[in-house]
Parts: structure tokens; C-alpha cells; sequence
């Protein structure tokens, strides 16, 4: 298989392969739950098990559209990771090009990130579960055809995950909640009008499915601009990509 890698702006830039090892995913066997990267938001981080998004692990973002905030959600994590880290952060398919101004202007460091656009359902799975379990990549985001997601793909994802020492997301329709799956975290996103007068963005965020605790709703986290459509460019989604959430507005 051989599915088209792009480095999204600095093609010279190399994470030096020395680093490019598995973390350590004992602790968090351990019990010890300050281990996770942190969130961003304080309520978020006080309710889940390390304390943050898993180090070494699958999630599940599970929406009924796309652009509703998953990727604010997810950007203090990615800084701080494209700060520390001397590893990739991959981009698996999403359903548009990456705008790299805006993610710029977020904070992240677009010398260690990686668009994979595979060919196909089943190297788009491929391409993923490689990113995952070498070790090379920090974080893996992947938006994949639901079809390809049975439960031992999902669970193979998050041995993959833990084997690489890697934090793996996948963006997925709200109705994926009602399946099984090998995701240790599991959250359900939601949008909340702004409250006057500021104009910020809001998101109900309840985690169906969490290590160490029973599912919980009611938390809310805000975001201020750049938007996850500016974060994006305008490009078209591929069937593919559309039957994984659409695009976004």
C-alpha cells in the first residue's frame, strides 16, 4: 500500500528519529491518572481517568456534524504536543486540506505535521494503525469510513495506539454510540448557543465511555475564534470522506 504522505508546510524538517520511541504506558496501568496530556479545560481534565486525553491510547469524538468544534477541542493538546514532542502529528483523510495559516496562528507547529490522504477504505485503516504503532507519531487524527470500523479494527487501532506510545482520535457520526468498540474514551459532542455578550463558541461534551468511571454528561467547554472551518481549507469532500461526518460549514 502506499498512500500520499505530505509534510503540511516545512518539507525539510525532520523529527530525529532517536525519539521515535513508545511511552510509557505502565503508568497509567498503575493507577498513576496525571499522566494524560492535558485538555485545555479544567472540567474536561477532572473527568477523565489520567487527568487528560490518553497518552497511549484511542479515543472517539462522535458528532452529528462536522465543524461543530472538534478540532478546538482538540487544539491545546496538539500545541502543546507540536511543542514538546519531536514527533509527528498525522492527519489521516480528513474531509478537507488543513489550512496552515490558521493552524499557525493556533500555536501549532506545522513542521511536525503529516497529511496521509490514503487510496482507499482499507489502506485509509492501514495508514492509521502504521502511524499509530511505530512509534513516529505523538498523535494520530483519523476521519474513516464507518463501514471499516467493525470492533476488531477499532481494537487493533488501540493496540496499535498503546504499542506506539500514541494519543489516536477518530472523528465519527453521533449514531457510532450505539455500537461497541475498542476505544477506551468515548465523548459525544454537541453545540451550545453562545452566551451574550460574548460570541464565543460553546460545546456540551458527555463521555459515553471512559476508563475508570461511569459515563457522564453536562460538561461544557467554550472556544474563541479561529473557527474549525478556518482552521480548514475549502475543498471538497471525497463519498468517502462525506460518509464519515460531511464537511464543514
Amino acid at each position: 500500500m502506499a498512500a500520499r504522505v505530505e509534510q503540511l508546510l516545512d518539507a525539510n524538517a525532520e523529527p530525529g528519529a532517536e525519539l521515535w520511541r513508545a511511552r510509557d504506558f505502565a503508568r497509567v496501568v498503575a493507577g498513576q491518572r496525571s499522566s494524560g496530556i492535558a485538555t485545555g479545560f479544567a472540567d474536561l481534565d477532572a473527568a477523565l481517568f489520567e487527568r487528560g486525553w490518553p497518552r497511549a491510547g484511542l479515543m472517539e469524538l462522535l458528532s452529528d456534524a462536522a465543524g461543530l468544534g472538534e478540532l478546538r477541542l482538540l487544539t491545546p493538546a496538539l500545541v502543546m504536543l507540536s511543542a514538546t514532542e519531536n514527533r509527528w502529528i498525522a492527519w489521516v483523510d480528513p474531509p478537507f486540506v488543513p489550512y496552515a495559516p490558521a493552524l499557525e496562528a493556533a500555536g501549532i507547529d506545522l513542521g511536525k505535521l503529516l497529511l496521509i490522504r490514503p487510496e482507499g477504505e482499507r489502506e485509509a485503516v492501514w495508514a492509521l494503525e502504521q502511524a499509530l504503532k511505530t512509534g513516529a507519531c505523538s498523535a494520530a487524527l483519523g476521519w474513516l469510513p464507518e463501514a471499516g470500523l467493525d470492533f476488531s479494527t477499532l481494537r487493533r487501532l488501540a493496540i496499535a495506539a498503546r504499542q506506539g506510545g500514541a494519543w489516536a482520535t477518530l472523528f465519527r457520526p453521533a449514531h457510532a454510540a450505539r455500537r461497541a468498540s475498542g476505544a477506551e474514551l468515548r465523548l459525544r459532542l454537541s453545540p451550545l448557543p453562545p452566551l451574550p455578550p460574548l460570541p464565543s463558541e460553546r460545546l456540551h461534551v458527555e463521555i459515553v465511555k471512559r476508563p475508570g468511571g461511569w459515563p457522564l454528561a453536562g460538561i461544557e467547554v467554550g472556544f474563541a475564534e479561529p473557527s474549525d472551518a478556518a482552521m480548514l481549507a475549502r475543498e471538497e469532500p471525497t463519498p468517502a470522506q462525506a460518509a464519515c461526518g460531511g464537511a464543514s460549514e
